[in-house]
C-alpha cells in the first residue's frame, strides 16, 4: 500500500476476524498505550466488523503505519466447500492422482468410511503432452496449443479458478510457469495458481491437493482482501497492509492474495505467536497455547521457547482430509466453541461442531437465536453475569437461555436445565481435551511439563476444568485474552519459508552441494523481504532438515543449528536427528544409517515489538474495590450453586491471592477459578493458577 510505513502513521493495527467475533488491538509505537476493541462479525460484510472494533479500540485508520490482519475467511471457505468453480490441468495420465490420493483407512473395519472428496470434481479435471522426469529433464515438451485450447474451454465452463499440477515441477518448474503465463495472457480474468510456487517438495498428491485449495480459495480470498486494502485506503491509511500466515509470520497482502492456502491458520497462528510473547516475559520455555472462540478451540506448542510447526497439514480431520504442503503452526483444532449448539441425537446429548456463530448466536444473545450452547449454559451456571458481558455493553437473556437448555434438551432427557447445562460443560471439556492432548502426547510431549495458556473469549471459562481432566498443573490467563490473538499480531515478524527435496544420505551428503542449495533458498528468501514496504531491525535465518533412517518411508523435521553447517559436523546432524526422532516417536536408532530428504530454510525479518510492562505491587489479599460481589455459581466439583466472589481484573495488583471458587471478570471474557484452585496475579498482571488435585469419581 504505502513505500514506507514509518511515514505513514505510529499505530499498529491488528486485526482478527472470528467466525463469531471480530477482535481488534490497538499499539501506539510512541507513547507505548496499548487499546482493545471486540465486537460481534458481520458476516454479510466482514468490514463493517474491523470497523466497529477499530472504533471501538479508540484508533483511526489514517494513523496506521502497520495494519496486521488475520482471518478465518481461507480455512472457513475450505471446510465449508464455497470455494471458486475450480479446474485442474495435470500431466497427461495423472488425471486422478487428486482422487485417488494416499488410500488412507485409519479405520479397517468401519463399513460407513468415506474417502476425502476432492475440491475438483473429475470432469473438471484436465491432462496434457508434457513430462518432467525425477531428475528435471524434460521428457516430452509442454504443448501450448493444448493449454490455449483449455482457456478458451475454461471460459464456456464458466471456470473461475485453475491449478497446474506437473509431474516433478519441483525439479523443473518451467512447463508450469509456461501454462501459467499462456493462461494469465489470454484470461486476465482467471485465477491460476500454479504448484512450484507453493511447494518445491515431492510427494504429487499433496502438492496437487495443495495448489487446488490454493486456486479453490482464491477468488474468494482476493476479493475479500481488495475489499479491505480499498476501504483502507478510501479511510486514509497509507501504512503497509500485512496479513499473518499459518506460521505465525507476516507477509504482504498483495503476496496473500496469490498464495492465499498460506493464511489458513492466520488467526491461530497468531495467538501462539502471543503465547511465546508472553513465554518469554515470563522465562518459560514450555507452553500449551489454547484459544477458545466463538466457534471452534485450537491448540498450539511452545515447546523449549519456541513454537512448534509442520511442513504439512491435513485440513478436515484425518479420515477424510485434504493435505496441504506449506510451512504452518502445528495447530489442532475442534468444534467446541461458545456458540458450538447443543442438541439430542439418539438419546444422547451432543455438542458441537455445528455453530451459533454470531448470528443468529446463542439463545442468550436475544438475536434470535433458539438452540442452547455453551455460552448459554456458562450463563445458566452462573459463570457469566447477565449484565456484565462485553464489560456490560452487551446484556445476556437468562431466562432465554434456560428456556433454550429446558425445551431443547431438558425435557427429551428427563432433566433439568441446570443438569443439561452442566452436562454440555462436561462434554465440552472432554472434546477440548482431545485438542491438547493431540499437540503434546500425540507428539511424543509429557503434558505434565506444561502450563496451559488459556485466551479467546471462551478459554478462560473452561481452562481450569481442561487442565485437571489433564493433569495440566498451571494454567496461565494473559492480559485481554478475549482479543489475545489480535494482540499477538502485535509481535508477528515477517517470515518467509522454502524447502527443496534433497535426497542424499547423510554419510554421502556434500556439505558444498547442502550449502549450494540452502544458499539459493536463503536469496529467495532475501529478495521477498526486500521486496515489502517494511525495513526489519535484522534477518534471522533458521535451517532445518526433514530426514529419516534409511528404509523408512516418512520424515521427521529437525532444528539444525547454524554451527553444525560451518563445522562441517555430519556426526551432530545424526544426534539431532535421533534425539528428534526419540520426541517424536519414543524410539531412535542411533547406530542406524540416515538420509535427508528435503531442506528447509526459514528467513524472519525482525521487527519492533510493543513492551510488557510490569503493574503496580500490591499485598496477597486484593483491594477492596477490587470485590464486585457474589453470586450463586454451579460447581461439579460440589455438585450444588455456591456463593462465589466476583472481581474486576482491572483493578487487581501483581501478588494478589484468591483461593477457589472465584470469577475473575473483564471485559471480554471471564476466568473461573475452581474450588480447590489458587489463583496468584504474576508481575505482568497475568493470572496464574495452581490446579488442584483431579476431580474423584462420583464427587
Amino acid at each position: 500500500m504505502a513505500d514506507d510505513s514509518r511515514k505513514a502513521g505510529n499505530l499498529r493495527l491488528g486485526t482478527d476476524i472470528g467466525g463469531t467475533f471480530t477482535d481488534v488491538a490497538s499499539f501506539d509505537e510512541t507513547t507505548g498505550k496499548l487499546l482493545l476493541g471486540k465486537t460481534l462479525t458481520t458476516p454479510q460484510r466482514l468490514v463493517e466488523g474491523i470497523n466497529t472494533g477499530v472504533e471501538k479500540a479508540g484508533a483511526t485508520y489514517d494513523k496506521a503505519g502497520l495494519f496486521l490482519h488475520g482471518s478465518t475467511v481461507a480455512i472457513n471457505t475450505l471446510l465449508e466447500r464455497t470455494g471458486a468453480k475450480t479446474a485442474l490441468i495435470t500431466t497427461k495420465g495423472f488425471r486422478d492422482i487428486y482422487e485417488i490420493g494416499r488410500v488412507n483407512r485409519p479405520d479397517s473395519y468401519n463399513l460407513f468410511f468415506q474417502k476425502h472428496k476432492p475440491l475438483i470434481e473429475r470432469a473438471l479435471r484436465f491432462e496434457v503432452n508434457e513430462r518432467v522426469v525425477a531428475d528435471g529433464s524434460v521428457k516430452t515438451a509442454l504443448n501450448e496449443d493444448e493449454i490455449v485450447a483449455l482457456g478458451k474451454r475454461f471460459v464456456e465452463l464458466g471456470i473461475q479458478a485453475v491449478a497446474i499440477l506437473f509431474l516433478h515441477s519441483y525439479r523443473n518448474p518451467a512447463h508450469e510457469a509456461r501454462a501459467k503465463e499462456i493462461l494469465q495472457k489470454n484470461h486476465p480474468n482467471l485465477f491460476v495458481s500454479a504448484s512450484h510456487e507453493l511447494s518445491q517438495e515431492y510427494r504429487e498428491f499433496e502438492r496437487c491437493s495443495t495448489v487446488a485449495a490454493n486456486a479453490y480459495i482464491g477468488p474468494r480470498v482476493r476479493n475479500y482482501l481488495s475489499e479491505i486494502d480499498s476501504h483502507l485506503r478510501d479511510e486514509g491509511c497509507r501504512g503497509s497492509f500485512l496479513v499473518v500466515q499459518s506460521t505465525g509470520g507476516l507477509y504482504e497482502a498483495d503476496q496473500a492474495k496469490a498464495h492465499c492456502v498460506r493464511m489458513m491458520e492466520s488467526g491461530p497462528a497468531a495467538g501462539v505467536i502471543g503465547t511465546r510473547a508472553l513465554c518469554a516475559a515470563l522465562g518459560m520455555e514450555n507452553a500449551i497455547a489454547f484459544d477458545m472462540g466463538g466457534t471452534t478451540a485450537k491448540a498450539g506448542v511452545i515447546h523449549q521457547g519456541e513454537a512448534l510447526t509442520t511442513g504439512a497439514a491435513l485440513l478436515g480431520g484425518y479420515n477424510t482430509a485434504l493435505p496441504i504442503q506449506i510451512a504452518m503452526m502445528d495447530i489442532f483444532e475442534v468444534g467446541t466453541g461458545g456458540g458450538s449448539l447443543a442438541r439430542v441425537e439418539e438419546g444422547m446429548l451432543r455438542v458441537g461442531p455445528q455453530s451459533a456463530g454470531a448470528s443468529p448466536g446463542p439463545a442468550c444473545y436475544g438475536l434470535g437465536g433458539k438452540l442452547p450452547t455453551v455460552t448459554d449454559a456458562n450463563l445458566m451456571l452462573g459463570r457469566l453475569g447477565a449484565d456484565r458481558f462485553l464489560g456490560g455493553e452487551m446484556k445476556l437473556d437468562t431466562a432465554a437461555a434456560e428456556s433454550a437448555l429446558a425445551e431443547t434438551l431438558g425435557k427429551p432427557l428427563g432433566m433439568t436445565a441446570t443438569a443439561a447445562a452442566n452436562g454440555i460443560l462436561r462434554i465440552a471439556t472432554t472434546a477440548m481435551s482431545y485438542a491438547v492432548k493431540a499437540v503434546t502426547t500425540e507428539r511424543g510431549l509429557d503434558i505434565g511439563d506444561f502450563a496451559l495458556v488459556a485466551y479467546g473469549g471462551a478459554g478462560p471459562l473452561h481452562a481450569t476444568a481442561i487442565a485437571k481432566e489433564l493433569g495440566i498443573r498451571r494454567v496461565i490467563i494473559p492480559n485481554a485474552p478475549g482479543v489475545f490473538s489480535a494482540f499477538g499480531m502485535l509481535f508477528s515478524d515477517l517470515r518467509y519459508d522454502y524447502v527443496r527435496s534433497w535426497f542424499e544420505r547423510l554419510e554421502n551428503a556434500s556439505f558444498e552441494g547442502i550449502e549450494k542449495v540452502y544458499g539459493e533458498l536463503e536469496d529467495q528468501g532475501r529478495q521477498a523481504l526486500g521486496s515489502t514496504s517494511i525495513n526489519p531491525q535484522e534477518i534471522a535465518i533458521a535451517r532445518s532438515a526433514d530426514m529419516r533412517y534409511v528404509g523408512q518411508e516418512h520424515a521427521v523435521t529437525v532444528d539444525l543449528p547454524m554451527a553444525l553447517f560451518a563445522n562441517k559436523d555430519r556426526d551432530g546432524i545424526k544426534k539431532a536427528f535421533d534425539e528428534m526422532h526419540l520426541v517424536r516417536y519414543g524410539t531412535n536408532a542411533p547406530n542406524e544409517r540416515a538420509e535427508v530428504v528435503s531442506l528447509r530454510s526459514t528467513l524472519t525479518g525482525i521487527m519492533k515489538k510493543p513492551p510488557q510492562e510490569k503493574i503496580t505491587v500490591g499485598k496477597a489479599e486484593p483491594p477492596k474495590e477490587a470485590f464486585t460481589g457474589k453470586r450463586p455459581v454451579f460447581f461439579a466439583e460440589t455438585g450444588d450453586y455456591v456463593e462465589t466472589p466476583t472481581y474486576a481484573r482491572l483493578k487487581l495488583l501483581a501478588g494478589n491471592e484468591i483461593p477457589g471458587p472465584a470469577l475473575i471478570e473483564e471485559h471480554a471474557s471471564t476466568t473461573v477459578v475452581l474450588p480447590g484452585d489458587k489463583l496468584t496475579v504474576d508481575p505482568f498482571g497475568n493470572l496464574g493458577i495452581a490446579v488442584g488435585a483431579p476431580e474423584r469419581i462420583g464427587a
